[in-house]
């Protein structure tokens, strides 16, 4: 099957990932993008016959592939076929408590990318669609044709991060006046159109930023990474962590701040010699500066260049926050050490 081939890439900075987890052989641990396993595979070969492994994923190909790669390990694994958003949720549902590992590795796979039909790359001729989970309607094909100028605009400056953003929406709006947009070679022609010729001369691909904004607009990428990650953390059993592989500065954003906060949620005003506001840290970050590639890797994987692993450690140890102040874990830790109740 073509889906076996091309789910058989390299796993990014698979070692730093396995490390990075400090797997327990009887362990229960989350993969919530599954893919082709590749992440997975490793971490199953670390499991003992107590141990478990949850993979999950929206793509269906991705679920066929895994499932067969997985397959001598079936035992101990479940597959489930969901977005990542809604892992604790899953995890209930199996009758598990609490997991020892969570792993994401964001982004448009290597399938996705390489699999033309599905309309991911703007090198490819095919129909607008870059669905992660196909049984959704909405398609890329919606946005170009039915966003207005000023909510393309938006999205292709917050989410694509290109300061040709208004140009672009407006060139797109004037195309698709005389006829739909269909297909990512004319979408990607127009985008060309409207950006300087001294600009596409000395940059990467000029469809890439907007391709990544309708991207992750169609799949609400960004609203589901920020609005999941405090429950996987609350997730975690004590001394679990959860790792996160990221691929551009807005997916990256969000991981560290999330992670800062768990580990810091003092509120309180920076002349506080102790921390009274109430908010316990709920572990400690384990990557003060992200992961990222070797040079090999680098080289022997090219779309491994943008990544960053970040990753962080639940624990009901009391930290020192950034700015020098104590976050107890519980009330009890407070009191007994400083004789002052939680406010």
């Amino acid at each position: 099957m073509a889906e076996e081939v091309h789910f058989k890439h390299i796993p990014i900075m698979l070692e730093q990932v396995i490390e990075g987890l400090d797997i327990k052989s009887s362990g229960i641990y989350v993969d919530g993008t599954l893919g082709g396993a590749g992440h997975s595979s490793k971490i199953v070969e670390h499991l003992t016959e107590g141990g478990r492994l949850i993979g999950i994923d929206q793509d269906e190909a991705a679920i066929a592939a895994a499932s067969k790669r997985l397959e001598p390990y079936k035992d101990r694994v479940t597959i489930v076929r969901s977005n990542y958003s809604q892992m604790t949720e899953i995890i209930k549902n199996l009758g598990i408590d609490k997991v020892d590992g969570i792993l994401l590795d964001l982004g448009v796979s290597s399938y996705q990318l390489d699999t033309a039909d599905r309309g991911f790359s703007y090198m490819e001729d095919a129909p607008l669609d870059m669905r992660m989970d196909q049984r959704q309607r909405m398609t890329a094909r919606d946005i170009v044709n039915d966003y207005s100028e000023a909510e393309l605009t938006r999205i292709i400056r917050d989410y694509g991060e290109d300061k040709f953003a208004k140009n672009i929406a407006k060139h797109i709006v004037n195309a698709r006046k005389t006829k739909p947009i269909e297909t990512t070679i004319e979408l990607s022609e127009i985008i060309k159109a409207s950006i300087p010729a001294k600009v596409r001369a000395t940059g990467g691909h000029p469809a890439k930023r907007t391709f990544q904004a309708i991207r992750i607009e169609l799949n609400g990428e960004l609203t589901v990474l920020k609005d999941s990650i405090n429950g996987m953390i609350d997730s975690l059993s004590e001394g679990g962590r959860i790792a996160i592989i990221t691929f551009h500065s807005l997916e990256d954003r969000i991981v560290k701040n999330a992670f800062r906060t768990a580990e810091n949620p003092c509120i309180c005003p920076p002349d506080f010699p102790v921390c009274v506001c109430g908010r316990k840290s709920k572990g400690r970050v384990i990557t003060r500066k992200p992961l990222v590639p070797s040079e090999e890797e680098m080289e022997s994987n090219p779309r491994s260049k943008s990544s960053k692993l970040r990753i962080f450690e639940r624990s009901s140890g009391n930290y020192t926050g950034r700015e020098g102040r104590k976050v107890w874990q519980t009330d009890e830790d407070m009191y007994l050490e400083t004789g002052t109740a939680m406010q």
